[in-house]
């Protein structure tokens, strides 16, 4: 059985918004941008053991959006030809097939029973990057299977969050915690 992942970056006051670039999700008036991108830590190796047998992705309309901007176009890194040839199922009640970046799939109108199916099938472990509001539907539906938290010693007092007020109770146990020599928390949880 495959496990969902959520992989993402934190601050220590929740925040999850718009980690990599300044432009990247100014929603609500967010102007604090790019945060997460000087701690490196996606790219560490204290995160990267956390993972498992990962081989997929699941996203959510604007981060597959952001991703597909920016991946395709990175023809020095490594990166690009993972992320392209890797399966990238994608949830969204606006797009529209064909997707443009390949590999991609988007997922139908029942997305809890679309991933549920997913979970059964064979195959590696899917992780979630970013997609705020996937996730709270992934909570919800109590399809988590495993939450790798990077948490960063940073205070931003606003923004979007991972756990906002009103959203669904979760109970989660640590399984363990490491931190990156530049002060981010690698915290991987698993649901009680």
């Amino acid at each position: 059985m495959r496990k969902i992942i959520v992989f993402t970056n934190l601050t220590l006051d929740g925040v999850m918004q718009a980690p990599g670039q300044p432009d990247e999700d100014r929603r609500g008036g967010f102007e604090h941008g790019g945060w997460g991108a000087p701690y490196g830590a996606m790219q560490s190796s204290e995160a990267a053991e956390n993972l498992g047998n990962f081989g997929a992705l699941l996203l959510g309309r604007r981060t597959y959006e952001n991703f597909y901007d920016y991946w395709p176009k990175q023809t020095d890194s490594p990166f690009t030809e993972i992320l392209n040839n890797m399966p990238k199922y994608v949830a969204s009640r606006t797009l529209g097939e064909p997707l443009p970046w390949m590999n991609s799939t988007l997922l139908g109108d029942d997305l809890p029973k679309a991933l549920a199916e997913l979970k059964n099938g064979s195959g590696s472990d899917i992780v979630v990057m970013g997609s705020g509001d996937l996730i709270q539907t992934l909570i919800k539906h109590n399809l988590i299977d495993r939450y790798v938290l990077l948490i960063h010693p940073l205070v931003l007092g606003s923004g979007r969050r991972l756990f906002p007020d009103g959203g669904e109770p979760a109970s989660i146990q640590l399984v363990s915690a490491k931190a990156t020599p530049n002060g981010v928390v690698v915290a991987t949880y698993e649901p009680v």
